[in-house]
């Protein structure tokens, strides 16, 4: 049985308790690797390690580090294979996915922000001859980066990558649902020589490692992606130490088509919005809301195009669709789908778990599911699920279904359909989303400033704002 490793200060060392986690495969079901059950005592290790590497490699310059990093995305583009296979057997998602989005999106962020510190640009302030303003934009120290297990290499390099390029160094803890490719990282760190120290990953239970993480006095800045109860308690535990804080928190997004949307269009985006990872991605459309005069017509065409969906071995390039995570969390998927039921909820299409046979059939596989008659406030419409589950609602009005959209305490991303672009201008203006999209879904554009409105999250990230949260600006003011 393979032992997970954490990686700090360029080793790849045991956890100090030397106990360890099961790590199940989702899509048998099977323990097939342990996980370090790290805690304070190994974040402390890790700290002490980047802040003494933060001393030269916060020195450095842009194209020192430039350098580095560019050479990192290229070792890791060479382990592309082993990277794919691992991510799919760790998270249960089907290889294609991981080959086409997860995998190549890890070296592309090391590049991406590589090259966008090079571009980073001072600001400078004129006071009418008087004084001269410049900003300086400087490394602030050891930056936590937590991520979570629906996209784990993709969204660990999302954060790792700006905090390096920005000049600090790293403390990472990577989800204990998905370890394996963070710890393939690791291996990959040091077959391309990676300043030691600059990078420590130390994995683990989120209440012991996140959370010493989140405390630790010498960690001033922290950037977390997951769940929004686990981000209040991330908010409450760094508040009193002034923290710098992103939270990328959870969504329960809306998806707007209108009468005169391209409907076919609408039907594919949709079902793709839905059930995309297993549902399993903070920007699913899990609400569905369609103009009453198309619903009928909409809703026939949903189910037509979700019953070709194929729920199956993720190494099998036709399956659509893999395991959900693990198996506590598919009993949760599973429970919500009764709930919804007691709502009132029809199930039109899925709502089981799915039994595969042979090496599959300990597998965590769910149907996706579509409901419908549900009301907007009820809790499957207010609560996210995060799985392979949508609901489906009529509407009359364009008010009426920007007041059912808003109506949630989330706000992280909506689609609207229509082919009318000033009322798709005016509906997006009126959405309370960080991201919305006309007639698409998950279109990506790293340099876009990314992030939600009320619990789905606190800061903007991507692009000139990652950089910009993962430094300090200084004003230098110089009288003439």
């Amino acid at each position: 049985m393979e032992k997970i490793q954490n990686y700090i200060n360029g080793d790849l060392i045991p956890p100090q308790s030397g106990n360890y986690i099961n790590n199940i495969c989702p899509a048998t079901g099977k323990v097939y690797s342990l996980i370090p059950d790290s805690d304070a005592n190994d974040i402390e290790m890790a700290v002490i390690a980047a802040k003494d590497a933060f001393k030269t490699w916060g020195k450095l310059s842009k194209k020192e580090r430039y350098d580095h990093i560019m050479h990192l995305a290229d070792v890791i583009e060479e382990h592309f294979d082993v990277l794919v296979k691992a991510e799919s057997r760790d998270n249960g998602k089907p290889e294609w996915l991981a080959q086409s989005v997860d995998i190549p999106r890890a070296s592309e962020n090391f590049k991406f922000f590589a090259t966008a510190s090079l571009h980073f640009n001072s600001e400078i302030h004129e006071m009418d001859g008087k004084a001269i303003n410049y900003t300086l934009r400087q490394p602030i120290g050891v930056a936590g980066c937590i991520s979570p297990w629906n996209l784990p290499l993709y969204l660990l390099t999302w954060k790792i990558a700006p905090a390096l390029t920005a000049g600090n160094t790293v403390v990472a803890k990577p989800s204990e649902m998905t370890p394996m490719t963070a710890y393939l990282f690791s291996q990959i760190c040091q077959k391309a020589n990676f300043p030691k120290g600059v990078i420590n990953i130390v994995h683990g239970y989120g209440n012991k490692v996140g959370d010493a993480l989140s405390r630790h006095p010498d960690v001033p800045i922290v950037s977390f992606t997951g769940g929004t109860a686990t981000g209040e308690k991330i908010a409450a535990a760094a508040a009193p130490m002034f923290k710098k804080l992103s939270l990328e928190l959870g969504g329960k997004n809306p998806n707007i088509v209108f009468e005169d949307a391209d409907f076919d269009k609408a039907v594919t985006i949709a079902v793709k919005a839905a059930f995309s990872n297993q549902g399993q991605i903070c920007l699913c459309g899990s609400r569905l809301f369609v103009h009453e005069s198309i619903y009928s017509d909409f809703k026939c065409a949903v189910i037509e195009e979700t019953k070709n969906l194929k729920v199956g071995d993720p190494k099998d390039k036709n399956s659509n669709l893999g395991a959900v995570i693990s198996e506590e969390h598919m009993n949760k998927i599973l429970s919500c789908i009764e709930k919804a039921k007691l709502e009132g909820g029809e199930i039109l299409i899925g709502g089981k778990r799915l039994i595969l046979k042979g090496k599959l059939k300990n597998g965590y596989y769910i149907e996706p599911t579509i409901i419908d008659g549900l009301s907007v406030d009820c809790q499957t419409n207010q609560e996210e699920i995060f799985g392979p589950v949508v609901s489906m609602i009529p509407f009359k009005t364009e008010e009426e279904v920007i007041e059912m959209a808003n109506s949630t305490k989330y706000g992280l991303s909506a689609s609207i359909f229509s082919r009318d672009i000033s009322r798709a201008h005016r509906v997006a203006a009126a959405i309370d989303s960080g991201v919305v999209w006309i007639n698409t879904w998950m279109l990506r554009d790293l340099r876009i400033p990314f992030g939600g409105m009320k619990s789905s999250g606190v800061g903007r990230e991507g692009g000139f704002k990652s950089l910009q949260f993962f430094t300090e600006p200084k004003n230098v003011c110089i009288k003439i």
